[in-house]
């Protein structure tokens, strides 16, 4: 549905993979503003995420939106299930200790971006499958700030991170320089489980330091910022949402991110 993405500009990017070939995807770009690569989630580049790149938007920030598998404007779980699934030299779904080699690509375009417009460094969200990709990114110097909604891989193993040892050691430093990241889920998830925010509690926060902040919401969606997500006053998700707003606020409009 080309209609869905008027009024954002598009561009064809080329990039490295894990395993040193280069692929290309479309990024779409839209507003004005300190820069949010906002990664797509499986069910898609839809109206929820469409939407919620809109908040971004009327709130004063440009967005980035990669555009890496499925239709535009439309949601499509199972299709773009089978869609990652064919893209095995891009996901690797079910790795341990290893990330997907698309962050590669995800890496370069966040530096592309920066360097385009003249920035300090980026923000990034990862969402579902790609909410690790988010925490993975934090180890680059072109991103100054993260968020990791229902980070879920591996899946089936939801007490593993999606990271190698080089990356958390890299995270971890870069956390330790930029301040807290954050990352949302809901309580009674089964795709992003209590297990997996364990996990990335005990690779990354200690009793003295909170590197990520890992925030629990109420309920049993999965979708937080976008497919159950609503809009009312006081709903945790809008909360979460105004928090995530704050805090790319405070980290990329400010001249040094503490």
């Amino acid at each position: 549905m080309a209609d869905a993405m008027e009024g954002y500009s598009v561009r064809a990017f080329t990039g490295p993979l894990a395993e040193g070939r280069s692929v290309t995807h479309d990024v779409y770009e839209r507003g004005e503003g300190p820069p949010i690569v906002i990664i797509q989630e499986m069910p898609g580049i839809g109206p929820q995420t469409l939407r919620l790149s809109e908040r971004f938007i009327d709130e004063g920030f440009r967005v980035v939106l990669p555009h890496l598998f499925g239709p535009l404007g439309r949601v499509s779980t199972l299709g773009n299930a089978v869609r990652v699934f064919c893209l095995r030299r891009e996901f690797h779904l079910f790795a341990k200790d290893a990330s997907s080699p698309i962050v590669d690509w995800l890496k370069a375009l966040c530096h592309d971006v920066r360097d385009r417009e003249g920035v300090d460094g980026v923000g990034v969200i990862g969402m579902c499958l790609t909410g690790n990709f988010a925490i993975s990114l934090m180890a680059d110097d072109s991103v100054l700030a993260g968020v990791a909604s229902q980070p879920s891989l591996p899946f089936f193993d939801q007490s593993a991170l999606h990271m190698s040892d080089e990356e958390v050691m890299r995270a971890t430093a870069r956390l330790d320089e930029q301040g807290a990241m954050m990352a949302l889920r809901f309580a009674g998830d089964k795709v992003c489980t209590a297990a997996k925010f364990d996990a990335i509690a005990q690779r990354f926060n200690t009793e003295d330091k909170q590197r990520i902040h890992l925030k629990t919401l109420p309920g049993d969606g999965h979708s937080v910022l976008t497919l159950d997500f609503s809009d009312e006053d006081g709903h945790p998700t809008r909360n979460a949402l105004d928090e995530v707003l704050r805090y790319f606020t405070d980290k990329l409009r400010t001249p040094t991110a503490v």
